[in-house]
This record gives structure tokens, sequence and C-alpha cells, in this order.
């Protein structure tokens, strides 16, 4: 691919590591940590939960949606849907994309027709690549120094174990990446093919193209200061539309091969049942974050005012700290755009659970601006933080992981 930097950076000397060197040597030693993590989860793993007693840390990378991408690849999509007891549509693999599974499947011939190896390898893969992007995009923005630790925090981060795990999150981190690196240079050929490779790998393109429209608007606010020519107006328009046909297209889809018009939705609704048992299962933009704040503060005993004022609270520090925070903006408003447009999605069509802190995992550009600060205590103190939230998921959704609380 051609370099997609803003800025040329300094020419390194000779005796120098080159950054692809630096980086891999970094998402090695975090692969190594988080490998004993899982090895010490599979210990702790008990009767009772998830796995059991006797778990193996292969049974944990192919736990949760990894089993369901492995039945997605060995079965494909029903064309008649699963229905409960009650009749209501049942979980199934309507709610998982294409590219992950089968690609894994293709591949598992290579590895002794293990498709559980052949996933992880895509996740491991995928996931120095999405560490590198992550690095190149944000060098331009706020130096090599601090656009390393940022790498680093993201390769070492809480969630970083889904970089060995057998799901889409790092896939998809690595199409996303490409995007917004592609974004912020004006390589905008660049975001086609990108764009239905995001569509077709896990849920989110739908914010992209969010992003893509506000990315538009703030273009033409800032045409003074950077010339707004009649070729990237028409990128921008093209892109949008097709993000958005994208990200409607597998609904689409469900409804053609079941014959069921509401096949995705009632599909991804289906999950939320297991919070909300009596939920009749209608969708409303928005209507799910206010009710699962509501839930979650009646759990917690705060009420269910307690828990909306909680999530307005939460809204209010991230809106200040992406309009005000300097360390934010050195990222540049095209992560800013981001941030924005995916809270936005989330806040649309998520039901808080555990999952939410799977869910966001594509905000990780703004581990940038964790970076911005040169303390070496504090980038350190960062490294530490990122390191403990890792095992605290790690134990948490794989040693004592349960159905209904503690999912990854």
């Amino acid at each position: 691919m051609a370099d997609l930097t803003t800025a040329a950076p300094a020419q390194p000397s000779r005796r120098s590591i080159p950054p692809t060197l630096t980086i891999a040597l970094i998402y090695l030693a975090a692969r190594a940590v988080t490998f004993g993590f899982l090895i010490l989860a599979a210990a702790l793993s008990a009767e009772g939960t998830r796995f059991g007693a006797g778990a193996s840390v292969q049974d944990l990378v192919v736990g949760w949606d990894a089993q369901w991408y492995w039945f997605l690849a060995v079965n494909g999509y029903p064309a008649d849907l699963p229905l409960t007891d009650a009749g209501a549509v049942a979980e199934n693999q309507w709610a998982f994309m294409p590219i992950y599974a089968y690609l894994a499947a293709a591949i598992a011939p290579l590895v002794g027709g293990w498709w559980g190896v052949a996933a992880v390898l895509i996740s491991l893969a995928a996931g120095y690549g999405a560490t590198y992007v992550l690095y190149r995009m944000l060098r331009g923005r706020i130096g090599g120094t601090a656009a390393i630790w940022a790498a680093t925090f993201f390769a070492a981060g809480p969630m970083a174990a889904l970089f060995q795990v057998g799901y889409a999150e790092a896939l998809f981190l690595l199409w996303l990446f490409l995007a917004l690196w592609a974004f912020t240079a004006r390589r905008f050929v660049w975001v086609y093919p990108l764009v239905i490779l995001m569509g077709y790998t896990r849920p989110g393109v739908l914010a992209f193209a969010l992003f893509i429209g506000l990315f538009g608007i703030w273009r033409f606010f800032s045409r003074r200061t950077e010339p707004l020519r009649r070729r990237e107006v028409v990128h921008i328009v093209a892109l949008g539309a097709l993000a958005t046909v994208v990200g409607f297209s597998w609904q689409i889809i469900a409804a053609v091969v079941t014959g069921n018009p509401g096949a995705y939705l009632a599909t991804e609704l289906a999950w939320r049942r297991n919070w909300l048992p009596g939920d009749e299962g209608h969708f409303l933009p928005f209507d799910a974050f206010v009710r699962g704040a509501a839930f979650w503060g009646e759990v917690w005993g705060w009420g269910a005012a307690g828990g909306v004022i909680l999530l307005v609270l939460i809204l209010a520090g991230a809106a200040a700290a992406l309009l005000w925070a300097p360390q934010v903006r050195a990222l540049g408003p095209e992560i800013r755009l981001w941030a924005v447009s995916y809270l936005v999605y989330l806040l649309a069509v998520f039901f808080p659970q555990s999952s939410i802190f799977r869910l966001l995992v594509p905000l990780s550009p703004l581990w940038g601006a964790f970076a911005v600060p040169r303390s070496p205590v504090w980038r350190i103190g960062v490294l530490i933080a990122c390191l403990a939230g890792q095992w605290w998921w790690i134990y948490n959704m794989y040693a004592l992981g349960n159905r209904f609380w503690q999912i990854p």
C-alpha cells in the first residue's frame, strides 16, 4: 500500500530499529503477557463457570462468540429462523458477518483442518497490522515516540485478549484503522474496498457512514484553510452512499434468504431477552441504551433515574473531552469525528451490558491522547493500568464468565 502519512518522518539513523520491527517486538511482548493471563484464567476456571473446572487455553480462545463463528463456518446461515418455545426468534448465525468465519475456514486446511487455530492466527496477524497502522496514523500528529506509546497501550490494553481469540474484532480494527489513515491522508480511493470489508466483517460500518457525513460537513466549513476540491466532494458523497448501502445490505440479505423482513433485527434482539425476558423485541433507536441505563441503575440499587443520570454524566464527560481536551484535540479532527460517530452509533443500537467493554474497542485511536503527555511516570502508569485492566477483563469474562452477567 502507498504511504498514507500526512507528514514525512525524519530519516532514521543507520543504527535505529525500523518501526515495523519496533512495533513487532512490542506486539509480541504484549501477546506473551496475554497468553500468560489466559493460562492463569484457565487454571482458575471452576465448576459453575462458563468453561468449568479443567479448562484449557484452547477452550477459552474458541469460546463465547468464537463458537458462533465456527458454527457459521460449518453450517452457514439458516434459511428458516430458529424459534424459542415461546415462538420468538432465537439466537442464530445472522448476527455474525461472514468474512472472518469463512476466511478462517479457508485457511484451516493449511493448519491441519483446525478452524480455531486458523481463526486465532487471523486475529494475531490482524492485531499486529492494526497496531502498526495505528502507529503510522498517529505518528504525523503526535510524533514518533508518543505514537509508539499509543501503539503499546493498544497492544497491551484491557481488551488486548481479542488479538488471541476467535473474534472478528482484530480484523475489523485493521480495516477501520486503514480507512481512517486514508482519510487523514486524503487517499480516498483506498477506502472503497475497506468499507466493503468492514461491512461484512462485523457490525459498525453505519458508524463509518456517519463519520463520512460529519467529515464532509467539517471539510465544507474548513475549506478556507484547506481547499475543498470537486474530486474530494465526489469521493465523500460516493463513500458515504457506499457505506450506507453496505450497512443496510445485511438486513436485506437476511430478509431475502429467510423470507422474514425483520430477520436480522429479530436475531439481534434475541440477545437482549437475556436481560429483559419480557421484552417485546421492538427496535427504536436510542431506546435500548436508555432502558439499559435504567435497568442497571435498578440492579445496582440507584434506581432507574440514577442509572439514567449516570449515563448523562458519562456522555457529558466524553463530549467535553472530545471538544476541549488538548490531548484529544492533538489527534486531529478525523479521529475525533470518528469517536463521535461511533459513540452515537452505540447509543442508537446497543443495549448496555458486559460486552460494552469489547464494543468500545473501535475507539482505540484515542489511545493517542493518553500517549501525548511526555512524563515517563505517566506513560508507565498508563501501561500498568492497561495490563491490570486486561487481567481484570480476562479473569471476569473467561475464568468467572457465565451466561448472563460476565460475557465478553
